[in-house]
């Protein structure tokens, strides 16, 4: 595979200069969905209410990020500086965090909790977007897909550590997807996936915690213990099979409002809404993150700059790489690791950050036609 070209940009979309009100659409359409499945359980479920001001939240979030002029991103100083200090939160977290439901993820700041790896995962995709735009040509060298692994990896151990293997594996899929999409040859292809399964193997040895290795060997034979590690794949399983073509209506999703699947509001909510929606419910869904990659893909097409594209490709990358996990895991072909899908899952942190994803990308955009005065697709001042 060759290294992406990043040629003559097209010219941005006449009216609404920078925000792209499709993909805006999309989102807020995808929120409006995981609430109403959320509003159809009992009625001292406090989800609903906390979701709509976190929407709330979110939509400021990605308007202030829309009128930022994001190019000083392009310092290599800033880029790193934004990446370190994102870090901090992780290392106090694995070293002094206090564990909820067995993990160290969240800040607890009283009336609500902070889940900072959302916000690293976004710093992530910055610094890899900054390190690749200036290296694109010499892409292939494997000397650069090993030290932006190293990027990653240091994200990807902090996670592991905690124990949060599913946003670990968002942080290595992201990471792997601008790989690819920067350009690399199939040899270093084959020594990347060589190096990931070395890494598993030496998670499965030293890192994995018991309870860990048993849902992975669940995955292997999802029915063999249906009562105990393996009941909320099969819940989930029963919950979307059930839904059928029309679903059992809003409300009456018996194998969530009966409480059988767990945390129908967060890591299975979409085989909650399939339940109550069915088959036709599903295509809707998958229609409104197909209109949003596509609006994504078309953004990082307009990118003023190998930066902005590539920032664009990262967030196509992370949106991505959640919506395959949290589909996968609650259909019951991936082993389950507690994963939202993005703008329909119950939860703050998740949601401003994709909010905020959104937002950057919109300012981007709206910038695009000053960054592009002057020579080259670089901005003057911001190309270092």
């Amino acid at each position: 595979m060759s290294p992406l070209r990043f040629g003559k940009k097209s010219s941005l979309p006449a009216g609404g200069r920078g925000i792209d009100w499709i993909a805006f659409s999309a989102a807020l359409g995808l929120c409006i969905l995981g609430l109403v499945t959320m509003s159809s359980f009992q009625s001292q479920d406090p989800f609903f209410f906390r979701q709509c001001i976190w929407i709330l939240l979110g939509v400021v979030v990605f308007f202030v990020a829309s009128k930022i002029d994001w190019r000083f991103l392009r310092l290599s100083t800033v880029a790193a500086a934004v990446y370190a200090v994102v870090l901090l939160p992780l290392i106090f977290l694995v070293v002094a965090g206090h564990a909820t439901q067995g993990a160290k993820s969240w800040f607890d700041l009283g009336p609500f909790a902070l889940q900072p790896v959302e916000f690293v995962k976004l710093a992530l995709i910055i610094a890899l977007a900054k390190y690749f735009s200036r290296r694109h040509i010499e892409i292939a060298n494997i000397r650069h897909i090993l030290v932006s692994g190293a990027y990653a990896g240091i994200v990807f151990i902090l996670v592991a550590l905690q124990p949060d293997f599913g946003s670990a594996i968002i942080i290595f899929l992201i990471w792997l997807g601008m790989v690819l999409l920067s350009g690399i040859s199939r040899t270093h292809l084959f020594v990347v996936l060589g190096l990931g399964l070395a890494a598993f193997a030496g998670l499965w040895l030293f890192g994995f915690h018991d309870y860990q290795k048993t849902r992975i060997l669940t995955f292997v034979h999802p029915l063999a213990d249906i009562h105990g590690a393996g009941y909320n794949a099969y819940q989930s399983t029963v919950a979307v099979g059930s839904g059928q073509l029309l679903g059992k209506g809003i409300g009456y999703g018996t194998q969530s409002k009966l409480r059988f699947l767990p945390e129908y509001q967060t890591d299975f909510i979409f085989a909650a809404f399939a339940e109550e929606w069915g088959f036709i419910g599903i295509v809707l869904v998958f229609a409104l993150y197909g209109v949003l990659f596509w609006r994504i893909l078309a953004a990082a097409s307009r990118g003023a700059s190998n930066f902005e594209t590539l920032f664009a490709l990262g967030v196509l990358c992370y949106f991505g790489a959640h919506f395959l996990l949290h589909v996968g895991i609650n259909v019951g072909i991936l082993p389950v690791t507690g994963t939202t899908i993005p703008f329909m899952s119950y939860g703050g942190s998740h949601l401003l950050a994709e909010f905020l994803a959104l937002g950057m990308i919109a300012g981007m955009l709206r910038y695009a036609g000053a960054a592009r005065q002057g020579a080259g697709v670089e901005w003057s001042g911001y190309g270092s």
